[in-house]
């Protein structure tokens, strides 16, 4: 864990147990005011997020502002849980703390991507727009998890495809496709989707990019996703990650893994814009040479 000098070690539980209370509190009220606007965000009447082709913006000028308010209230898409400018604040200065003192608490680190993403998702929908692919993507909605998965068909590919690799990856390192959280406090639906899919995808980016889950591997992905997308949660995990390598592994990193993922962030295709599920059977090599992703640095 990173040490922190001024915090001691003999209270530094309680202030990670008091700080994941505040972002959970922030949570609750904005649950409340669901709740008292008659749409729990996990109810059934909760919409799921629109497929629109374009973003549209809403004209709110012939409005009042307690039209707008009771607006801004209701959830936009499942999960969704609206948040107002001061409740954004404390789920933001919270979950930095709770997750910079232990970087395990991947729910805080979730908290902290949605609230300070914003803009970030705002350029990485526009590039998707661009991008005939990434449109479609946007057009199709697809999401990644066992149900939307046909893993038995993935595990029979052959070895040297996207699929096959994709398996390998799981099955390596112990995880599932449904291992990530449900997007709740974008307040777009349209970038909300952005999200979840940066989200889900994650993992097909350390197989694309033949990067393991070891902390060598999780920082150079973040700089690869951080030079890419501009999200600040990827940009302070590449800054801040290395402060917890040992000294052989930073001079590792610094040697061979920082230049390889600065060059592949710099010059590679977009990888907000590969749609894999259609990918599955093209060979990973093939399909690292299309995305002009050089040969990873050896493990």
């Amino acid at each position: 864990m990173l040490q922190v000098g001024f915090f001691s070690r003999k209270w530094r539980p309680e202030l990670i147990r008091n700080l994941g209370r505040l972002s959970h509190s922030c949570a609750r009220g904005a649950h409340t005011i669901a709740d008292e606007t008659g749409m729990k965000a996990d109810s059934s009447e909760a919409r799921e997020i629109p497929i629109r082709h374009s973003r549209e913006k809403i004209d709110d000028d012939s409005k009042s502002n307690q039209q707008v308010k009771e607006e801004k209230a209701l959830p936009l898409y499942k999960h969704h849980i609206p948040t107002d400018i001061f409740q954004k604040t404390l789920l933001t200065v919270g979950a930095a703390a709770a997750a910079l003192l232990d970087p395990r608490r991947h729910d805080m680190v979730a908290v902290l991507g949605e609230t300070t993403g914003y803009t970030a998702l705002s350029k990485i929908y526009a590039m998707m727009i661009e991008d005939e692919e990434g449109r479609q993507i946007l057009i199709d909605k697809p999401r990644i998890n066992s149900s939307t998965l046909n893993l038995p068909f993935l595990r029979q590919l052959p070895e040297g495809t996207l699929g096959h690799a994709y398996i390998k990856f799981l099955d390596d390192n112990q995880v599932t496709p449904d291992s990530r959280l449900p997007v709740q406090f974008v307040d777009d639906p349209e970038l909300a989707y952005v999200m979840q899919r940066y989200r889900e995808g994650h993992d097909l980016f350390h197989t694309v990019l033949g990067m393991p889950t070891n902390m060598l591997g999780e920082v150079a992905v973040k700089w690869i996703e951080g030079i890419q997308t501009g999200l600040p949660m990827c940009v302070g995990g590449a800054i801040f990650g290395p402060l917890r390598f040992r000294p052989k592994q930073r001079q590792k990193y610094i040697s061979e893994y920082l230049p390889w993922a600065v060059r592949v962030g710099r010059s590679s295709k977009l990888l907000m814009n590969v749609y894999f599920e259609k990918r599955w059977e093209q060979s990973l090599t093939e399909l690292r040479d299309e995305l002009g992703i050089e040969s990873p640095p050896s493990l």
